[in-house]
């Protein structure tokens, strides 16, 4: 059994580590509560966006560039994977590494071309290691001041780059924020643009037969490139504000581990110490009782 230094120190190193946990846990929850209203008021305009975008798409079909789909049987597929800058978040990173490489392995299996790029220095980490694929870097510093104009300069470049045939589809990956303990792992499409509607309230039958003002072309240098802008802002959204969630839940899991750790010691401490003290009390004893 440890003697008491031991254990004194053990203690004193559980309640430093209790300090920094709950520290991170406070900061985390700051940064979620902001990033989380901006989601929450986000979400709405984004599905509105996505759905009238489904419903050009449907109805104007090959006249929109962004939503012509690929002839070619061995497509070039862009994979844009969402991590994060550090860790202790729980499974946030690994969860997105792990369905990237997965979509990965199915393209190459079907023969198509697979480039891959990453925001975030913990996917950069796992993806540089990968071969048969195109690795194209990472940008780590989109995190640390997080604005839709930033976005929207990577969603132009990501555009052109559809427009010029460099790639036939475009892939998002990253954790849609549901809660502070929940984030799900997507694989969104960019582009081309679906004609789906991915919204819960897919029920109505819309009349795609529609009047355009002003032009169908004014609509497609307008309308589509925004919310194309704004769909890709949604995702960074959506993974900055999961991933604050994702730390704040694992610093408080850790922080009640230190708890429930301190209190053992403190237990293991003290019948350490009464044992000495009974130990000292029966050799002062037996003394006396020499003497």
């Amino acid at each position: 059994m440890a003697n008491l230094k031991e254990i004194r120190l053990r203690i004193a190193s559980v309640k430093s580590t209790q300090q920094i946990t709950s520290a991170m846990k406070m900061v985390s929850a700051a940064k979620l509560r902001k990033s989380q209203t901006a989601i929450t008021q986000l979400r709405p305009y984004s599905r509105k966006m996505s759905e009238i975008m489904a419903k050009l798409g449907d109805s104007m079909g090959e006249d929109i560039a962004f939503a012509r789909q690929s002839a070619n049987k061995q497509e070039h597929i862009l994979i844009i994977a969402l991590t994060s800058n550090k860790g202790l978040c729980s499974t946030f990173n690994s969860s997105i590494i792990k369905l990237t490489i997965s979509q990965i392995d199915k393209f190459l299996a079907m023969n198509h071309k697979v480039s891959l790029f990453s925001f975030g220095r913990k996917g950069d980490i796992a993806f540089k290691k990968l071969e048969n694929i195109d690795y194209l870097g990472t940008d780590d510093e989109v995190w640390d001041n997080l604005t839709f104009d930033k976005i929207s300069k990577i969603a132009e470049n990501y555009m052109n780059d559809f427009l010029h045939k460099r790639y036939d589809r475009v892939l998002v990956i990253y954790n849609q924020f549901k809660n502070a303990a929940t984030q799900i792992p997507q694989v969104e499409q960019f582009l081309p643009v679906s004609s789906q509607i991915n919204t819960e309230e897919q029920t109505q039958v819309h009349n795609n037969d529609y009047i355009f003002s002003p032009s169908k072309q004014e609509i497609i240098n307008s309308v589509i490139p925004q919310s194309l802008k704004t769909q890709l802002y949604k995702c960074f959204l959506d993974s900055f504000t999961s991933e604050h969630g994702a730390r704040m839940s694992s610093m408080n899991k850790a922080t009640d581990n230190a708890q429930a750790l301190l209190k053992d010691l403190t237990l293991t401490y003290n019948k350490q110490r009464q044992t000495d003290i009974t130990n000292q009390i029966i050799e002062v004893s037996n003394g006396a009782n020499a003497v």
